[in-house]
């Protein structure tokens, strides 16, 4: 029998044989089996020109296939499966033709494998480059943001750190110098100055110790019965002087769950919500508004907070809530919590975010831009789950387990 219709003679067995061999699934093998029909059909042209390029573009498409995963785990899957179609194409010859047509059939095919072999594997290759070409430039990028994120932080921090012990220096020595002649009153003043100082010190130091916990998941969490309702008010309260200092207008709206009783640490949760509301403060201009909303959805309590500031270009939302992420010029950085602009360490929405996914929620923010003249503003916005029991949810499994060995009879009995 001649090639062209042994080839012919081998193609449906084959494509059948293939299919239920390589692929799982009906929905899956009716695709493949096109693809199988395409590269059998190649294959034959391959033969009978005697141009084994004609295998070239099915592949090509072949090779370019694998997904991010495959790369990632340096899996090199077309050249597995076309040594496996090789296998059982020597197979199906054996069963389906006779014994010399078979050697015939097999002797034909095999260059044209070989070839193919040879194409894939250099695709394939050129493919792994050019993922790892793309690894490590976006390694590179990330290298380089982290190093200006630490050149920024060591700048910010300097100076944050420099602005209270100049204060508690200069107090100290104007109480030394003046000590004979000082009144009460005077020294009771320069003491209060320089124990803002102190405080201003114990924040950033405080800061750094939760970032830090945060990082090693060492945050841990007393949760107890709490509103959320009433977290804000608090709040409320603690800054109304920084927003009459400001001439800003702070609307705190009643709303759906704010007065539901979940279980949650107060503590965090409400300095997560400051820092929240601080950011809000700082960026927004005097004279501007903020407002707090919320609702109900299911399974969690959503708080908003709204203002009408400078905004968030798309590029930095997620870059706020990173450990020292600075935005803009670190050399015009300022000290001040909530001054217009005012600068900081850059911890306050990472903390933040570290304490809200610690209970199990969200935060994520929402912004047209960034524009000091059209003040587009930004929304943020916190999920907190609206858990019943104060049973933190890593430990169910633990409970589980001591509940089912407890229902296990004891090998030994002791009285």
């Amino acid at each position: 029998m001649i090639v062209p219709e042994l080839l012919t003679q081998v193609r449906e067995p084959w494509i059948q044989r293939v299919s239920q061999a390589l692929a799982r699934g009906t929905g899956v093998r009716e695709s493949f089996v096109a693809e199988l029909g395409r590269f059998y059909d190649l294959m034959v042209q391959a033969v009978i020109t005697g141009d084994s390029a004609w295998l070239e573009p099915i592949l090509y498409d072949w090779a370019r296939s694998p997904t991010e995963t495959d790369l990632d785990q340096g899996q090199y899957h077309v050249a597995f499966v076309m040594n496996r179609i090789l296998s059982l194409t020597i197979e199906v010859a054996r069963e389906a033709l006779s014994e010399q047509d078979a050697l015939d059939y097999i002797a034909t095919v095999i260059p044209v494998f070989s070839y193919g072999l040879e194409v894939v594997s250099r695709y394939e290759m050129e493919t792994r480059l050019t993922h790892i070409s793309t690894e490590m430039s976006d390694v590179q990028k990330k290298m380089e943001q982290l190093d200006r994120s630490k050149s920024g932080f060591i700048a910010v921090a300097a100076h944050e750190l420099k602005t209270p012990l100049t204060l508690i220096e200069g107090y100290a020595s104007m109480i030394r110098d003046l000590a004979a002649s000082l009144q009460q009153k005077t020294i009771d003043n320069l003491l209060e100055g320089m124990n803002g100082g102190i405080n201003r010190l114990r924040q950033i130091v405080d800061d750094m110790i939760d970032v830090s916990l945060i990082d090693n998941h060492l945050l841990s969490l007393n949760l107890q019965p709490v509103q959320v309702g009433q977290l804000l008010d608090l709040l409320r309260n603690e800054l109304v002087p920084i927003i009459l200092e400001r001439q800003q207008t702070l609307d705190l709206r009643k709303f759906s769950g704010s007065d539901t009783w979940i279980f949650a640490d107060p503590e965090r949760l409400y300095q997560a919500l400051r820092n929240i509301l601080s950011n809000a403060i700082k960026f927004t201009p005097d004279k501007g508004s903020i407002f707090i909303n919320g609702r109900t959805l299911p399974g969690f309590i959503e708080i908003t907070i709204e203002d009408t500031g400078i905004g968030i270009s798309p590029e930095n939302q997620a870059l706020i809530f990173e450990k020292f992420g600075q935005l803009g010029r670190v050399d015009l950085h300022s000290s001040g919590k909530t001054k217009f602009k005012g600068g900081g360490p850059g911890l306050g929405l990472a903390i933040a975010r570290g304490i809200v996914e610690a209970h199990g929620g969200t935060i994520w923010v929402e912004s047209e831009g960034y524009d000091e003249k059209k003040m587009p503003g930004s929304t943020f916005h916190v999920l907190i789950p609206a858990r019943t029991d104060a049973i933190d949810p890593r430990l169910t499994k633990l409970f589980d387990s001591l509940d089912s060995n407890r229902t296990q009879p004891d090998a030994q009995e002791t009285t």
